[in-house]
Order: C-alpha cells, then structure tokens, then sequence
C-alpha cells in the first residue's frame, strides 16, 4: 500500500531523515518508535506533504506522492492525526468533525459517516455542541482520531496518541486503534510508550536519530534484549 524508499529530509543543513525505508500493507498496523529527535514525526509529515523530502520516494498504492500538496494526499486516503492533535479549539465537536469530513465526503455519505463515527465515539455525540478547546485531555484525543476518520482514510497516520494520557486512557486509545484497523484502515502508529507500540503492531521500525537502526515483527522485537533496554526499561 505505502512505499517509503530511501527518504530523506532536511531542515536547513540538518538532515532530521536520513535515507529510511519501510513499507505498509493493506490492512496493517505499522509502528515507528524511537527516543525524540528520531525523525520518526518528520516521516509522517513527509508523508502527508507537510514537509517536503530532499531526497527518496513515497508511493502510495503505486502513485508517487512526492510534489503533492497536503489537501491531494487526504483525497487519495491517507489522514493524519498530528502530534498535540491539533483541534480547532474554539469550534465545536461537531464543527470539528465536519471539517474532517470536507474534502472527500458528500453530504450524503458525510452524514453515514458520522453516524458511524458515533457508533464508535459515543462520547462525541453528547459533547457535539461542545467548544473542543474545553474537552478532557483523553477526549480530545478522540475527536482527533476521529476528524481524521471522517474523510474514510484508507491509511491512518497517528502520531504519538497516548501523550500526556493517564494508562487507563492510554488503554482506551489502545482499543480504539484495533477497532479502526478492524474496519479495513491499515495505520502508521508513531509512539514514545514503545511498549503501547510493539502490542498493537504487526510489524515495527526503530529509528534512531533520523537512521533505520532495526526493523522486524513487533512480537520479536519485544523479545529483543537491546529493544527491552532501551526502551522498554527492562
């Protein structure tokens, strides 16, 4: 579904990328872990055209997204939920929620959407009128997930969604996140809790100061005594 061939992206004369590769099936769950300043937000805002690569490809089910504005790469069914999530605080959940769904759904199908989107978020149908800015850190959090939602992403990009979570919502998102990959999205899932990560995953990517250091099905990677250390605290 996703390609990512030797990419690499600079600000200024740093390079924050350095020639990493990784692939997404249809249907996966793919982490990327690694400490800050890894690089591994910057891959997915490469992805999504918020900053644009110095070097490498990414194509998506065969279709180079190198060159695409931000708004062209959602309409091809990838949506990102940005670090800090990013809401626009002073609307409401539902203006919020229809703001995700604008580029891609008719009102017709924006509208099962939504209800689809309810079915899953409860909570966002009794807080509709609410001013997002006023939610708790937790719900937040899945109004983002679910603004993303609203325009029917094939791929999901989620960057860091337990931050600054207790464990019992860090556990809630946890099972969000399968009931989303259960309805046929594959995900990109991008976490310091790499312990979150590996669980969730299929397969994973660590990266270490913009370079690919190790890769390889999160079930192994759990067992690795060098991944337990470093960042499992074990």
């Amino acid at each position: 579904m996703l390609e990512v061939e030797d990419l690499r992206v600079h600000y200024g004369t740093v390079e924050a990328v350095k020639g990493i590769s990784f692939h997404v099936s249809a249907g996966a769950i793919v982490s990327l872990i690694g400490a800050n300043g890894a690089g591994k937000t910057t891959s997915l805002r490469a992805i999504t055209g918020l900053v644009r690569p110095s070097g490498g490809d990414l194509r998506f089910e065969n279709r180079s997204l190198i060159g695409l504005a931000p708004h062209d790469i959602v309409r091809l069914g990838i949506a990102h939920v940005p670090e800090g999530r990013r809401l626009f605080p002073r609307m409401t959940v539902l203006e919020n929620l229809k703001m995700g769904g604008y580029l891609r759904a008719p009102k017709a199908s924006a509208a099962a959407t939504l209800e689809m989107i309810y079915e899953h978020f409860p909570i966002l149908r009794e807080r509709g009128r609410q001013i997002a800015g006023s939610l708790s850190g937790g719900e937040q959090q899945m109004l983002a997930i679910a603004r993303a939602l609203m325009s029917r992403p094939k791929l999901l990009l989620l960057d860091e969604p337990s931050m600054g979570l207790s464990p019992i919502m860090t556990a809630e998102i946890g099972k969000i996140i399968r009931q989303i990959n259960a309805l046929k999205v594959s995900i990109i899932l991008v976490e310091q809790n790499a312990m979150l990560a590996l669980t969730l995953a299929r397969y994973s990517y660590v990266l270490e100061t913009g370079s690919l250091i190790l890769h390889g099905p999160a079930d192994d990677l759990l067992r690795d005594e060098g991944v337990r250390k470093a960042y499992l605290g074990i």
